[in-house]
């Protein structure tokens, strides 16, 4: 199986619906420090069944919701997918 796809809603610093499609090969994030690449990692952890709140790099378990900033309140949730695929099936994954 490869990861096909994962959205993201309200998880850290990802507000909006943000869908990041995986191509099949090699796939690489790249972008300027704080615009939240590590946080697709956490958003992979976290979906999978990642319990800690350490391991998404975060105090308490509500730290991965979406905080807020000066232009855009705080949301009340996160919502993670992540589309896994082979061959034969499609596997959705999901943390609310």
């Amino acid at each position: 199986m490869f990861i096909k796809k994962i959205e993201l809603q309200g998880f850290k610093s990802f507000p909006d619906r943000t869908k990041i499609v995986f191509h099949p090969g090699i796939t690489c994030v790249v972008g300027p420090n704080g615009t939240g690449k590590s946080n697709i990692v956490d958003a992979l952890l976290w979906v999978l069944g990642g319990q800690r709140a350490r391991s998404q790099r975060a105090e308490r378990g509500g730290d991965v919701i979406f905080n807020g900033n000066q232009k855009r309140p705080p949301l009340g949730m996160a919502d993670v997918t992540l589309f896994l695929r082979d061959d034969k099936e499609e596997l959705h994954i999901n943390h609310r």
